[in-house]
C-alpha cells in the first residue's frame, strides 16, 4: 500500500468514527440511563394521560385515560377500551353501547410495538439520539432528548422525551410518523411509589360472562 493510499484510508476510517460517535450523543445517553435506571428502580407507577393526534393538516383528536406499569406488564385504560399485560399476554378489552369483547394475544406477537413499558428502553437499539436542551414542562424543568430511528421499518421515524432533569422521571413524549403526524403523550398525577400486584395485570373473563372472545394465540 503507497502512502498516499495509506493516507486516504486512515482519513476515511478517521471520519466514519467521528460519524458514528456523534451519532449516539454522549450527554443524551447519560440523561436516558438515568431515566431508564429510575424507571426499573420502581415497585410500579400510575399516572393519568393525555393523548392528542395531529394530522398533516392540522387536525388533532384528544383522548385522555389512566395508566399503569410494573416492569413488563401494564394496563391502560381509555374510553371504551382497556388494554391488560402481564408480560405474557395480551388482552384488549373492548365496551362500546352494552357490546363486550376482549381480543387475547401472546406478548410475543406484539414485538415491535411501542408500549408504556418498553419506551424506557427503546433508545437501547434502533436508535441514534441527541440532547436538544431544556424547557419547562408541566412547571418543571425537562431535559428533551430526541430518538432518531435508523431502521427504516419503524412505525415513527422521531420520537421526543420529556425527562424530568430533577427526578428522572418520564414526563411525555412526542412521536412523528414521518408522514406529518404527531402522536403525543403526557402523564398527569404521576405516581412512582405505587405498590401494585401482578394480578392488577391479569383480565377476569370470569366478571363478564358471554363476552364474545377472540383468542389469537
Amino acid at each position: 500500500m503507497n502512502k498516499n493510499t495509506l493516507f486516504f484510508t486512515l482519513l476515511l476510517n478517521f471520519i466514519l468514527i467521528l460519524s458514528a460517535s456523534a451519532q449516539k450523543d454522549p450527554k443524551a445517553k447519560t440523561v436516558l440511563d438515568a431515566m431508564s435506571q429510575k424507571f426499573k428502580s420502581m415497585n410500579g407507577f400510575t399516572a393519568s394521560f393525555d393523548f392528542t393526534y395531529q394530522d398533516e393538516v392540522g387536525a388533532s383528536d384528544r383522548q385522555s385515560g389512566d395508566i399503569a406499569v410494573k416492569g413488563e406488564q401494564y394496563r391502560l385504560k381509555l374510553p371504551e377500551q382497556e388494554i391488560y399485560n402481564d408480560g405474557k399476554t395480551v388482552w384488549t378489552f373492548i365496551q362500546s353501547d352494552g357490546y363486550k369483547e376482549v381480543t387475547i394475544n401472546d406478548v410475543s406477537q406484539m414485538e415491535g410495538e411501542l408500549t408504556p413499558s418498553n419506551i424506557y428502553r427503546m433508545y437501547e437499539s434502533g436508535f441514534d439520539y441527541k440532547l436538544e436542551g431544556e424547557k419547562q414542562y408541566q412547571g418543571k424543568t425537562v431535559q428533551v432528548v430526541e430518538l432518531i430511528s435508523t431502521e427504516s421499518n419503524r412505525p415513527f421515524e422521531r420520537v421526543k422525551l420529556m425527562i424530568d432533569k430533577n427526578t428522572k422521571d418520564l414526563l411525555g413524549w412526542e412521536m412523528f410518523d414521518g408522514q406529518g403526524g404527531m402522536f403525543s403523550y403526557t402523564f398527569r398525577n404521576l405516581n412512582s411509589n405505587a405498590n401494585l400486584a401482578s394480578n392488577y395485570f391479569i383480565f377476569d373473563l370470569k366478571k363478564y360472562p358471554g363476552i364474545e372472545v377472540i383468542d389469537l394465540r
